[in-house]
């Protein structure tokens, strides 16, 4: 059960960077997932940890152990595709006892006939036998271990793909977006059987993906990356709670944070040249940093969507704005808006605008196109990044 270090680990394919000087250290038994957009180097990274594709410069370990030259089978890894990669023609019995039959591989098996009866030997020994109903019982396979591929659901495809990967015990296990060939209802499911596949064998994962809520909902650290980049790494609720920068800010939420562009004015700060109400603290601190300008983030769920305020609060923060989209969601209903009186003629067709903001409100909310609205929030919601760099601004 091996820890991961990653020792300034770089990646080119000639003059093109995909990885960039990578360093970080994983412990054993976590639930590492590597997230990030297509092409940010996040497959290419776990194809380096199996050994499939070599590193350009730096040191990859396994433990103590530097396993740069190692081949993909002396690592003792298991590979789960996002393709299944079952073999058609066998069975799914067949299909998880391949590892193991081609541990026990000779050169002679090729011999025409010979192959196929040592196969056959293989498969009634009695801890091949074992291992692969002890691991069919594990996924729940065992009713289904004569049949052949063809004949099973995709999740049941995907089961018998990680049992096939896990029947050889690895020290660690690798994921390239397992699930994405799934609908919505199994995706839920099999990011439950794994999880608790993980709490189960309590081995080292590296679990690859582009979408955030198996990352959110399985991993116990979250690399992201951009660019063949490490934007943050850190457990979900801290890359939630505290985004390093604005592309981790934006990537993690649905609705993503919403990024105002703020200025000082005389009285505090405006979002979008909307004034913002009881502003003065924010506008302090960009003060005490030389800033004439910041990129203001606010998560959706935190901002009330007031049309005709009842109360005045004299600590909340709020600017005026206008509804432009209105989602239900059963449990919630999402309100798109823009910062500012509604114009005399609301163009319903610009919602899909950039300057299109949103909130996240609970339960069945009703509000009218073009309505104008007072948004509302709390000083203590506001995350602050640096106008040109993105970087996090700590208050």
């Amino acid at each position: 059960m091996p820890s991961l270090t990653f020792d300034n680990v770089t990646k080119s394919f000639g003059k093109f960077t995909v990885i960039n000087d990578f360093s970080a250290e994983i412990d054993e038994n976590e639930f590492l997932v590597l997230l990030g957009p297509s092409g940010c180097g996040k497959s290419t990274m776990l194809r380096m940890v199996a050994g499939l594709t070599e590193i350009s410069s730096g040191e990859l370990k396994f433990g103590d152990e530097v396993v740069n030259d190692l081949t993909p089978k002396q690592r003792g890894i298991a590979f789960v595709f996002q393709s299944y990669a079952l073999y058609p023609h066998m069975s799914v019995r067949s299909n998880i006892a391949f590892p193991l039959l081609m541990d026990n591989f000779r050169w002679w098996h090729h011999i025409p006939f010979v192959g196929g009866a040592v196969r056959r030997q293989l498969m009634k020994r009695s801890d091949i036998k074992d291992k692969v109903e002890r691991t069919a019982e594990m996924l729940e396979l065992t009713d289904y271990l004569d049949r052949r591929p063809k004949a099973l659901s995709g999740g049941q495809r995907q089961r018998v793909a990680v049992a096939r990967s896990i029947v050889r015990e690895p020290s660690i296990y690798l994921f390239d977006e397992p699930l994405s060939n799934l609908d919505a209802k199994l995706r839920m499911q099999m990011r439950a059987e794994i999880s608790a596949l993980h709490a189960r064998v309590k081995k080292t994962f590296v679990y690859v993906t582009h979408d955030q809520v198996e990352a959110m909902t399985m991993g116990t650290r979250i690399a992201v990356m951009n660019g063949g980049v490490i934007q943050q790494l850190g457990t979900p609720r801290d890359i939630y709670e505290t985004p390093a920068n604005v592309f981790v800010a934006r990537f993690i939420g649905s609705p993503p944070m919403n990024i105002f562009a703020a200025t000082l004015t005389d009285d505090g700060l405006s979002v979008d040249g909307v004034p913002v109400t009881n502003s003065h603290h924010i506008a302090h601190v960009l003060r005490s940093r030389d800033l004439q300008g910041v990129s203001v983030g606010i998560r959706a769920e935190k901002f009330s969507v007031l049309t005709s305020p009842v109360f005045t609060d004299p600590d909340a923060l709020s600017f005026a704005a206008h509804t432009m989209l209105l989602e239900h969601l059963g449990a919630e209903t999402v309100v798109g808006f823009k910062a500012g009186q509604a114009p005399e003629r609301v163009d319903v067709g610009a919602a899909a605008s950039h300057q299109l903001h949103y909130a996240r409100i609970p339960g069945e909310q009703h509000y009218e196109i073009g309505a104008n609205c007072q948004v509302r929030f709390k000083d203590s919601d506001i995350h602050l990044f640096h106008p040109e760099t993105g970087e996090r601004i700590e208050r």
